[in-house]
């Protein structure tokens, strides 16, 4: 069953998940070092893994072909993609097997840069066009994996 995995600890677009996993009755896990606040929903159940890592790998160690996985953690990206899941950031952007590559590339170089202090700063504040492109991208994603997935 179709299942999506939110990184929900810096996730600035758990809404709008909860608003397209409503719309085609899916199951949502939010996964957290903490506890936060989650909708009274029978479909969302919060997952709660403290210490470094613990949510990621327990997202990693569940998703699966014709998942969705919510993270703007690219290497979290990585591995879900590697275990056949669909990975998308926060800002709408899709990783597949076919893009994450250069997204694991960028994210190292971008490290090495940060490290030798020639690049400062972090992304670029949530915009009204980025949550819209994230809605389109989740939709699209949903449906693909619908599509794929044998039927019940």
């Amino acid at each position: 069953m179709l299942t999506i995995y939110i990184d929900a600890d810096a996730c600035p677009v758990k809404d709008e998940v909860y608003r397209v996993a409503r719309r085609y009755g899916l199951k949502v896990f939010v996964v957290a070092n903490s506890p936060l606040r989650v909708p009274a929903d029978p479909h969302v159940e919060l997952v709660v893994r403290a210490g470094f890592g613990a949510a990621d790998d327990w997202i990693a160690e569940h998703a699966g072909p014709a998942d969705v996985a919510v993270t703007a953690d690219v290497p979290l990206a990585a591995r879900c993609v590697a275990a056949g899941a669909v990975a998308l950031d926060p800002k709408g952007r899709l990783f597949t097997p076919d893009t994450i590559g250069e997204a694991v590339a960028h994210r190292d170089l971008l490290d090495g840069l940060r490290a030798a202090g020639e690049a400062t700063g972090g992304p670029a504040a949530m915009t009204a066009k980025d949550r819209s492109r994230f809605l389109s991208r989740l939709d699209e994603a949903v449906n693909a994996a619908r599509r794929a997935a044998p039927p019940a």
